[in-house]
């Protein structure tokens, strides 16, 4: 079996983390760098990544996260957040991350064009945007709990949180939005069974 299989083998949703292991800062440095290396529609990277290392704030993202332990009990919580006004087809930054690829000037506005006719839709509603850039965060978080497999370091996704209350103990700024969270540790308990349905059950091929 290959490494990246036997890390898909490994991983699983953490519950319960060893509160007496912390992970080695070069490899969480290489977890975040996952982060930052990771695909986006668009090559917009519209994640923000928080790393809550601070007790109190743990503490108070806990009530407001389903009083789920992972909050306190993991080495590192990872939270990704999200600036939708940034990634509007008029803001600026939408074109400096076009223009950065050597484009010629005719280029980017072609880029800019399509990108504008594609996020149209998502711009008239709010919901719409906050999805998308949500789906990006996603991505990359993904990419980081398979990676942190690989250096058997367990991981947990955590949807399960009040989103206004996590923003207001985090100051998010207005126009910013939390996507999601992801716990980062060494597990407690021994992995459960695995459990997943059959390729056949899940592959078509036409």
């Amino acid at each position: 079996m290959s490494e990246f299989l036997e890390a898909m083998a490994f991983r699983h949703a953490c519950k319960r983390f060893d509160t007496e292991k912390q992970i080695p800062s070069e490899q969480f440095e290489s977890i975040l760098e996952v982060c930052r290396t990771s695909p986006s529609s668009f090559g917009m990277e519209p994640w923000r990544v928080i790393v809550v290392r601070n007790e109190k704030l743990r503490k108070a993202l806990k009530a407001s996260c389903w009083n789920q332990n992972q909050i306190i009990e993991c080495s590192e919580l990872v939270v990704f957040t999200t600036d939708n006004d940034t990634v509007r087809s008029d803001s600026p930054y939408v074109r400096k991350m076009f223009e950065r690829r050597g484009l010629s000037a005719e280029a980017v506005d072609t880029y800019l064009g399509v990108y504008g006719n594609y996020l149209k839709p998502l711009e008239e509603d709010e919901l719409l945007l906050e999805n998308w850039t949500a789906k990006q965060c996603y991505i990359a978080m993904a990419n980081m709990m398979t990676y942190a497999a690989t250096l058997k370091i367990d991981s947990c996704p955590i949807e399960g949180f009040d989103k206004e209350e996590v923003e207001a103990i985090l100051d998010i700024e207005y126009g910013c939005s939390v996507a999601v969270m992801c716990a980062f540790g060494y597990r407690v308990n021994p992995q459960s069974e695995q459990k997943r349905l059959t390729l056949k059950q899940i592959i078509e091929y036409r």
